[in-house]
């Protein structure tokens, strides 16, 4: 029989496979043949998970808890932070699958979490035993990251108008393209 700490797991990661916004276009056998590579792991409160500008080695599914994604203005004289607070089911550190990027933000636990961890070594086995999964989970994080750039873009241009916003997206384009 099931102890109680074994049915909330299962609780929530079937929270996850059907709740997260990120696993949408993945029917639940292959939510499930993607959770089954994740780590579960457990973080106290006031724990950070990882730092801005680190590697981003993989993502994370919030199971329990709550965690707070900082970004710290590194200007001796601004020491601004903006802050985001994240809770189950929510996933972060998407791009770090499939894009070799440094970490955005920092991540902090505001609570105990559990987290279900998915990192690049898994996206590569998933890769190997059910591509066409990797495929579709690959879709839907750059469907997710191009529309974060849509709305980037688009506060951009309000903020500092249309020249300015697209100046910076095409310079850094055709940069990145002659490195």
């Amino acid at each position: 029989m099931f102890k109680k700490s074994e049915f909330r797991k299962i609780k929530n990661q079937g929270s996850i496979v059907f709740n997260s916004k990120l696993l949408r276009e993945l029917n639940p056998m292959e939510r499930y043949e993607l959770l089954q590579l994740c780590h579960r792991r457990k973080y106290k409160e006031g724990e950070f998970i990882y730092y801005q500008d680190d590697p981003g080695t993989g993502m994370y599914f919030i199971e329990e808890g709550s965690v707070r994604l900082q970004v710290n203005n590194n200007d001796a004289e601004n020491n601004e932070k903006y802050i985001l607070d994240i809770h189950a089911p929510s996933e972060f550190g998407t791009m770090s699958i499939g894009y070799e990027i440094r970490r955005l933000s920092s991540a902090l636990c505001l609570t105990d979490c559990i987290l279900l961890g998915f990192f690049k070594p898994d996206f590569e086995t998933l890769k190997k035993r059910h591509p066409e999964t990797a495929v579709k989970f690959l879709e839907a994080i750059s469907t997710k990251t191009m529309k974060q750039l849509e709305q980037t873009m688009r506060q951009l241009t309000e903020h500092i108008g249309v020249e300015s916003a697209f100046s910076i997206l095409l310079k850094s384009q055709f940069e990145q393209e002659t490195n």
